[in-house]
Order: structure tokens, then sequence, then C-alpha cells
């Protein structure tokens, strides 16, 4: 809970956040490399500096492997951070965290694009490559 100006801001912390609601389903064509595109102008948060809330849009790009993530799912995701006292720099790193772990892709960018706030504008980005996997040596 904040106090600014004689008023108190109450929000959550991350614990409110809840990766629980990310739902996958299988990917019919893993061997066919596709790139999936999910956007919402929706996303909102609570600045934990001031306690206001922060309004903007999520953009997720990814190369799935052997699942895709349900849109449903996605956006009950998202809601979780509603209430959430984060700044732009870990919201974008939890979300690439949580997503990864759901779908284990290939690839994936988060870019979050924050409204802009005392005439500065906003754009956290965090990326993700799965590491190549290395041949086993045979052993002698």
């Amino acid at each position: 809970m904040l106090t600014a100006h004689d008023k108190v801001l109450p929000f959550q912390g991350y614990e409110a956040i809840d990766p629980g609601q990310l739902q996958t389903f299988p990917y019919e064509h893993p061997r066919q490399r596709i790139e999936l595109l999910l956007e919402t102008s929706e996303f909102t948060a609570v600045c934990p500096f001031s306690g206001l809330p922060d309004f903007g849009s999520v953009r997720v790009r990814y190369v799935p492997d052997k699942v895709c993530l349900e849109l449903r799912s996605f956006k009950y995701y998202l809601l979780s951070y509603r209430n959430v006292g984060i700044y732009y720099e870990h919201a974008v790193n939890h979300l690439l965290t949580d997503l990864v772990k759901a779908c284990a892709p290939h690839e994936l960018t988060v870019e979050l694009d924050y409204t802009p706030r005392g005439g500065l504008r906003t754009v956290a980005i965090a990326r993700y490559t799965k590491s190549p996997r290395r041949p086993r040596r045979a052993r002698a």
C-alpha cells in the first residue's frame, strides 16, 4: 500500500500474478516453423511508485515447438496484472518467464508499449531463444 498526497493507493504484490491461468494445446505441425503474434491494447498494471494505473499494449511474438498458447487463458493471465504494483522493466521479464515456462517455444519476444506519461513513452522488450541441442558424444 502506498500513501501519496494524503491518499492511500492499495495495490497487490507479484503473488497476484497467476501463471496458472496459462493453458496450451498441441501444435500439430512441429516440423513446420511458423511465427505467431498475440497483441492486445488492454494491458493494465499499477505503478509501484505512484500507485496510479499504467496502461499499454502487449505484443507477444513466438515460434511454437510442441504447443501453442490458448488465447482465452492468455487474456485471463494478463488480467491478473490489473492490480499488481510492478515496474515496466520487471513486468516484461515476468511475462517472458511465465510464457516460456508455459509453452517452451523455439523463440519468444514480449513487448510492452506503455501509454506515454509526462511526455515520455516507454517500450520494454524481452527476448528468449531456445539453446540448440548439442549432439551427445559417443562414449569410448
